[in-house]
């Protein structure tokens, strides 16, 4: 029986046509350990929530374009192709003409499909610049306060994001991994493009194999596969860097740091050593601070310094206030063993973050589709959406700059889902009523569809062809289509090809090329003299790329000869005090490695809330599908607490909680583990977003973590995402609770 070959970001796959019509995945062959998410690909094709034809709010269409406070609360009308795509020519000819380029924002965040031409990001960006430019976004809500912080203390970003050493080199060489954060099992399936191979669990079971020492530093102890033993540090969270500056005072005036290690390789030692002893940052004040016991600490200090020791830091830690502070303070203490550049020694970021974190496959760049050059310069920090549309003219700090909001009067989202990424959704609701258009490219109606006023509806991968492939992976993928769209679905460069045409650059946008002759094209100018012709390739179902190499380290041409391969730094050393960042005068991120107090503890919401990644599904991505409704509890997402503290508040597993702050309230469904610390609950993102208004404010049904935290930049130098921790408290509902209505359509449609 036929399979039609595809790919995903978590994972290639192929899809057979069954004789009753119906459709079955089955995993990549050469896959080791296929991501149980391929389990929601076929339900989400024809699911309820598929967007069917062009939909226009009926408010934007009585009235017009303007602000308003009904996006989301309005019904929609929908119309045909021809009449949406005139309203929309018009609409970004009227503003480019009274406002200019700047006051449109392309908000695409890219994780639409791991196909490399049907990528949404890229077709928008092309169609925007072509257009005359657009506001747009830098780095991203996983990783982007790394991005910043780390070319000021070893030079760039991507030699760590992209460079870590490697699991066999790991394997064969580590003795002890600190992991602060863990090594999350659940997130290593995703990567960008996808991975046909995924190697990192059988790095893991490796590990075990080898009896490598695993120090667990996180609340949670699911943050470390269960498979792999380990010693539990269950921190308070939001206290690494406490637990950090006690390990490192230890090392310090026990006199186990490598003095000649820091002198030749590092710059800024006296000052974060001084640091250390003038504040006592301890291991009894730490211990005091993150609740690890002092002796405990010291212990690992010494077995850290004793052994070859790997320091990880997952993105995790750097997605909350002062996020900057973990992923330095690591550094330091990876420098103060002076394993750094050795195999298996010094330090990672990322592990179990992504999936080609530490991954030896190939670095062949893959096929793009060319995007051009923006005209407009003006940027922000993604995860500053809401502050950009609320506060135009407004000026604010980014990594030594002062930079001002302009003025956004058309949102244009394709690929992405800012009511799953962003914080605080009662306040980003606020924000998208203010600009005069919101334009959606959605499949589902999810709730950023919802908001927006101009919903076109768009295919997804097993609906059209492409060539997939993400970072390291293997295999270059011939994305066939296996169904028709849905609807009158349209992929992403058909509907900007309209466009286009109607504005007067259809000739650029498509080259004159169809689809299919635009991959044709793209897989042909990629092409090596060792891969086949396009006609094989597609034939095939895919190519097997050229292996890199297994074993490698990260910084170890550095540290082989600093001289010669000097990093990107100002000294071109390893700057564990720069006087890059100092010179800035941010208080909430000096020069050097410091502590910094979270948020202060609230009687009225004692406890820590983790608002993690989900293990069934990736971000908000087929929510609908069996795999994640599976992980509900009575249809809403699922809150993990402590047995201790369920039995305070009289709740027992499997009640409806109602989670609640200041800034809001979501319905989730208790699961009670001794897996948690006490005092913290755990409620992972990506649920769809289903909000009731309520005399108390806004209340999520469905369980979405980001009605309750806070939309607050980590510091002044990288503007990132501060979304992963909120102080919350947690009661049994005890009324009856209102349904899930996410999962239909939206109310009031019309045509």
């Amino acid at each position: 029986m036929t399979v039609i070959p595809s790919t995903s970001h978590w994972g290639a796959f192929g899809v057979r046509v069954d004789p009753d019509g119906g459709l079955t995945v089955v995993p990549h062959p050469s896959d080791p350990a296929p991501s149980p998410l391929l389990g929601n690909v076929v339900e989400g094709l024809r699911h309820r929530t598929r967007v069917a034809r062009p939909a226009v709010r009926r408010g934007w269409l009585d009235h017009g374009p303007g602000p308003t406070d009904r996006r989301g609360r309005d019904g929609f009308v929908e119309v045909g192709w021809d009449e949406v795509l005139d309203l929309l020519a018009a609409e970004l000819n009227r503003v480019r003409t009274e406002h200019g380029n700047e006051a449109i924002f392309g908000g695409s965040y890219g994780w639409a499909s791991a196909g490399r031409f049907h990528h949404a990001q890229s077709q928008l960006h092309r169609f925007l610049n072509q257009f005359g430019g657009f506001t747009g976004s830098r780095n991203s809500y996983s990783n982007g306060t790394s991005v910043v912080l780390l070319p000021h203390v070893v030079g760039d970003a991507e030699t760590v994001l992209r460079g870590a050493s490697s699991w066999p080199t790991i394997a064969a060489n580590t003795e002890l991994i600190v992991a602060f954060g863990g090594i999350p099992a659940k997130n290593v399936h995703v990567v960008p493009g996808g991975v046909t191979r995924h190697g990192t669990p059988g790095h893991l079971t490796a590990l075990a194999e080898r009896n490598v020492e695993v120090a667990l530093v996180s609340p949670l102890r699911t943050d470390l596969p269960a498979t792999v033993p380990a010693t539990w540090y269950p921190v308070e969270p939001g206290t690494d860097v406490a637990l950090m500056l006690g390990l490192a005072h230890t090392l310090l005036v026990g006199g186990l740091h490598d003095r000649a290690f820091l002198d030749r390789y590092c710059v800024g030692f006296d000052t974060v050593a001084r640091y250390l002893v003038d504040g006592r940052y301890d291991a009894d004040w730490a211990a005091r601070v993150c609740g690890i016991p002092a002796d405990d600490i010291r212990a690992l200090a010494r077995r850290m310094a004793a052994r070859r020791t790997l320091v990880t830091v997952t993105w995790s830690l750097q997605r909350i206030r002062h996020g900057e502070q973990p992923v330095w303070a690591g550094l330091l203490l990876a420098a103060m063993l002076g394993q750094i550049g050795l195999p298996g020694g010094g330090f990672g970021h990322g592990y179990g973050s992504m999936g080609d974190v530490g991954d030896n496959g190939p670095t062949v760049r893959l096929p793009y589709l060319p995007q051009g050059t923006n005209p407009v310069r003006t940027f922000i920090p993604v995860a500053r959406i809401a502050d950009l549309l609320l506060h135009p003219g407004a000026t604010y700090d980014y990594n030594g700059r002062s930079l001002t909001y302009p003025d956004i009067r058309l949102v244009y989202w394709a690929g992405g889902n800012p009511f799953h990424h962003h914080q605080d959704l009662a306040r980003l609701r606020t924000a998208f009523g203010r600009p005069d258009t919101v334009v959606v490219h959605e499949p589902h109606w999810t709730a950023t569809a919802r908001h927006a006023d101009i919903v076109l509806p768009t295919t997804l991968p097993l609906e059209r062809e492409d060539v997939g492939g993400g970072r390291r992976d293997t295999h270059l993928i011939a994305m066939h289509r296996a169904v028709e769209p849905y609807g009158e679905a349209r992929d992403d460069h058909h509907i900007l090809a309209g466009l286009a045409d109607r504005l007067g650059f259809a000739d650029r946008f498509t080259e004159g090329r169809t689809a299919r002759q635009w991959l044709e094209h793209l897989y042909d100018r990629w092409r090596a003299d060792d891969a086949p012709t396009f006609a094989d390739f597609w034939a095939a179902g895919g190519h097997e790329l050229p292996t890199g190499p297994s074993d490698f380290t990260l910084f170890d041409r550095f540290r082989a000869d600093p001289d010669r391969s000097p990093l990107k730094t100002p000294s071109g050393r390893i700057e564990l005090a720069s006087e890059t960042v100092a010179g800035f005068g941010y208080d909430d991120c000096p020069g050097h490695p410091a502590w910094l107090e979270p948020e202060p503890a609230d009687r009225r919401y004692p406890m820590h809330l983790i608002a993690n990644q989900p293990s069934t599904r990736l971000h908000s991505q087929l929510d609908v599908g069996p795999v994640s409704r599976a992980s509900k509890v009575d249809g809403r997402e699922p809150l993990s607490l402590h047995p201790d503290d369920a039995a305070a508040r009289g709740i027992a597993a499997g009640d409806v909680v109602r989670v609640f702050n200041d800034r809001g309230a979501c319905l989730a469904g208790a699961v009670l583990t001794d897996g948690i610390r006490p005092g913290v609950v755990q409620l992972a993102t990506g649920a769809w977003f289903d909000p009731v208004d309520t005399p108390d404010g806004v209340l999520c049904v469905h369980g979405n973590p980001n009605v309750l935290t806070a939309d607050i930049p980590t510091s002044r130098l990288s503007q990132g995402c501060a979304g992963q921790h909120a102080r919350v408290q947690v009661e049994r509902y005890t009324a009856t609770p209102p349904p899930v209505t996410v999962f239909d359509p939206p109310a009031g449609l019309a045509r």
